[in-house]
């Protein structure tokens, strides 16, 4: 398989430097030389990353000062090479093709650093959202309670320790009667559970704290990364549902399973899978519940089987949104993709997570940590609406 890896990922890498080598060696000191020691550079790191695929660890070191640069690198490189190629496309029947594609590469390359830096600046900025969910049905007792959403951390040696101080302050200050992780707590390496239980072990909420499993948690080994959530507290929830007594009336919430670990892929885990049925086997009719659920595809079978509530994270708003016009770079590729949506009496919320994955890029979708309260609304149809004006933590 890495040799697999290796092959796609060097045809892919020299395509693309081959198309800005065309524009730039002729004017670099050291021609094709200099662009070809440059991939070599570029490409390195992958052999770093391929590493982990045989269980190394990497340090924080390497994620910041070798991985990072080179998923930017990634990421610009097509961009830079097409905008490169249409410029001297455009330029050729006026005799200035290269200059053209030369002007147009560099201007890509200062958009995307400009990019880059307004993403950085949105991955550190959380944000505080208090919402107020809705419903006509919500037994009476239950009204004002307070749940505390933190979603997709990605946490590793390299996350910054001042956003999980924001993190948790904002956590603490929130006064939740119940906190939910909601999936992703780890960066792709099971031991960075314990950089996570450091982090949010001291975390406590009069009802509990509940964990689930995300995809990424599964790819990194969902045995001991669950075990690392059980171990900091934690009540992980995965295809089952408690019941939860509050103020003389009870709840119930249930965590499910996550599609990856339905496959084939590092770490799967077959008892992580998905299974509704078995969530939900021991919940009464109309027992009034919250179903944490991290791919939001799951939602539509919890609403058939009477789930009022469901929280969900795992597209992180494609990290990249505009939330006046409910859009978000995940709504190209998936129905539920940001935001809250109605079925019949239930709702589902998409938290846009509260960190972020590979890179620290964040434009319009940014972090957060969701303060949802329950409350009652006699003769209208569920919704979501602000519960108080949004603030920065």
């Amino acid at each position: 398989m890495i040799a697999r890896i290796l092959v796609i990922a060097g045809l892919w890498t020299s395509f693309w430097w081959s198309v800005v080598g065309a524009l730039v060696a002729p004017v670099v000191p050291g021609g094709w030389f200099a662009v070809a020691l440059a991939a070599a550079v570029a490409f390195a790191p992958l052999l770093v990353l391929l590493r982990g695929l045989r269980g190394a660890y990497p340090s924080a070191w390497l994620r910041l000062g070798v991985f990072r640069p080179f998923w930017y690198l990634q990421l610009s490189l097509p961009l830079v090479a097409m905008a490169g190629a249409l410029g001297f496309v455009v330029g050729v029947p006026f005799g200035v093709g290269s200059l053209l594609g030369r002007l147009a590469l560099t201007g890509c390359v200062a958009l995307f650093a400009l990019l880059a830096l307004a993403g950085y600046i949105g991955s550190r900025r959380l944000r505080v959202e208090a919402l107020d969910a809705r419903f006509p049905d919500l037994p009476p007792a239950l009204d004002g309670l307070r749940i505390v959403q933190v979603s997709d951390v990605h946490i590793g040696p390299h996350t910054s320790p001042r956003h999980l101080a924001a993190i948790t302050r904002a956590m603490q200050q929130a006064s939740g009667d119940l906190i939910a992780f909601t999936g992703d707590q780890v960066d792709d390496y099971a031991r960075d559970i314990a950089h996570f239980a450091t982090a949010f072990g001291h975390l406590s909420a009069p009802l509990g704290v509940f964990a689930i499993a995300g995809n990424h948690d599964v790819y990194a080994g969902w045995t001991a990364v669950r075990a690392g959530l059980e171990e900091m507290g934690a009540a992980v929830l995965v295809n089952k549902a408690v019941e939860i007594p509050y103020r003389g009336s009870r709840f119930w919430i249930a965590g499910t399973g996550d599609p990856a670990a339905g496959g084939r892929g590092p770490g799967g885990a077959s008892d992580a899978a998905p299974d509704i049925v078995r969530t939900l086997a021991s919940v009464p009719a109309g027992a009034f519940t919250v179903a944490l659920a991290h791919n939001p595809a799951l939602w539509p079978s919890l609403a058939e089987r009477g789930v009022q509530l469901t929280l969900s994270g795992h597209t992180h708003h494609g990290q990249i949104s505009i939330p006046s016009l409910g859009w978000s770079l995940a709504s190209l590729f998936l129905t539920y993709a940001m935001g809250w949506h109605r079925r019949g009496g239930s709702l589902l919320y998409i938290n846009p997570g509260t960190n972020y994955w590979g890179l620290p890029l964040r434009i319009g979708a940014l972090p957060e940590v969701t303060v949802l309260t329950l409350r009652r609304a006699d003769g209208e149809a569920p919704d979501v609406r602000p519960s108080v004006a949004r603030a920065d933590a």
